[in-house]
């Protein structure tokens, strides 16, 4: 196969991963709420749910450098599916204890971070190979990942209100087994142009030194160290919304599939403004859009469901944040290629990861307490509230004009290198 089909390849591969992962977390509250949970169940399930991915992507990143990333793509998808596949076949024969539920999705998302992580390293080489600028590869990429929201959140939604949650998951881990197989046959031999022994010149370290290397790269970039606090924070906020947001559809606007689409429209928009701002990004400066779009993506989103508006203004709603949203990992993903050295992308990929995620499983779990607590549309004025300050703190300068890029497009030297991607 050509380079440019390759590619193609990845990023199909890439889609039929996170349709399986959204159309998961579509049906997972529900199958909760179908078993008698409260809201405080929904955002434990969605703690359980995010606490691998902060796992995964430190421990497995070192992994994936060892094991190969095509080989990891396709255990990751195999694992979901197997795990997803679990939880109907247990329900419908021995039965389905909720400690058992919450296992197997914990288990199907400590695989999730590796499987990405070793996707996005094979992503500039296959790019270069085709001839494709990387920021518009990386737009590429992310418009993929916002696709897979616009197929699976819909289809997620379809599934739980026609079929019931167990057989839409069932169906679900059907996308992995896809995935897995597309990528086992489509990149088997695609690789890096470099290694970590053709870096360094000498064979590669253990384990744990591996990782307290790529820690140390981390830790000492002083933009790293601004945007993963931010992307921490938001994405805190952003794990709230997803929590709040399958509540309000419960209570407000009709039920599941009222939740599809709503997702669906924000992913749709998302992938138009990955796949639009893809072409003009190499064009423009990247912080002044990035606080405009990142303020946009969590404002018009969240205010609405604050006041309690129906599903007409929430949809409205979804397609202007997404759309803002869809720029947002295409500024970080092209910084992130850029400064991040090459033999220790997986590694570097896992931890930013691990960073921005961290706060994921608390901003699930909070905000499924303060909706039983407080009430949904008051969480909801908070959330919002909370985002439009935090995002707004790249307009205070210092390091973080470090996102534009060097003259002649040079990475830079030293440890001054690497940002995360946002979840928005």
């Amino acid at each position: 196969m050509s380079a440019a089909a390759r590619l193609r390849a990845l990023l199909v591969v890439q889609v039929l991963s996170r349709v399986g992962n959204v159309v998961t977390t579509v049906a997972v509250p529900f199958l909760v709420l179908a078993r008698g949970g409260s809201a405080t169940d929904v955002g434990i399930a969605a703690f359980v749910a995010t606490v691998p991915i902060v796992l995964g992507g430190p421990f497995g990143g070192v992994l994936v450098e060892r094991i190969g990333f095509v080989r990891s793509s396709v255990t990751s998808d195999v694992v979901s599916g197997a795990t997803l596949l679990a939880i109907p076949v247990l329900a419908w024969t021995v039965g389905l204890p909720t400690w058992v539920l919450l296992a197997l999705v914990f288990a199907g998302g400590l695989f999730d971070a590796p499987g990405e992580s070793a996707r996005r390293v094979l992503l500039p080489g296959l790019a270069e190979a085709a001839g494709i600028p990387i920021e518009r590869a990386v737009g590429h990429f992310e418009a993929s990942a916002r696709l897979s929201v616009l197929l699976g959140a819909p289809l997620g939604g379809l599934l739980v209100a026609a079929v019931g949650p167990l057989p839409a998951l069932a169906c679900t881990a059907g996308a992995f087994g896809v995935a897995a197989v597309v990528a086992g046959t489509t990149l088997r031999g695609v690789g890096v142009t470099s290694t970590r022994a053709d870096e360094a010149g000498t064979a590669p370290s253990g384990y744990w030194r591996d990782i307290v290397e790529g820690f140390r790269f981390c830790v000492r970039d002083p933009l790293f160290r601004l945007v993963v606090s931010l992307v921490l924070v938001t994405n805190l906020l952003d794990a709230a919304r997803s929590t709040l947001v399958p509540l309000y559809a419960a209570e407000r606007l009709g039920g599941a599939q009222s939740l599809g689409f709503v997702t669906g429209a924000f992913g749709g928009a998302a992938f138009l403004g990955s796949v639009l701002f893809g072409y003009v990004a190499h064009r423009l400066p990247r912080r002044i859009p990035f606080v405009v779009c990142f303020v946009v993506t969590g404002g018009p989103s969240l205010v609405v469901p604050a006041l309690g508006l129906g599903l007409p203004w929430v949809l409205a709603a979804s397609v202007v944040s997404g759309f803002a949203a869809g720029a947002l990992n295409p500024i970080l993903g092209a910084v992130e290629l850029e400064r991040i050295p090459e033999h220790m992308r997986a590694r570097v990929f896992g931890l930013l990861g691990a960073g921005a995620w961290a706060g994921i499983p608390v901003g699930g779990l909070l905000a499924g307490v303060a909706a039983d607590g407080v009430g949904i549309a008051p969480t909801f004025a908070v959330v919002a509230a909370c985002y439009t300050v935090v995002t707004l703190a790249p307009l205070a300068g210092g390091s973080w004009r470090l996102m534009e890029r060097r003259s002649g497009g040079a990475p830079p030297s030293g440890p001054e290198r690497s940002v995360p991607d946002a979840a928005a």
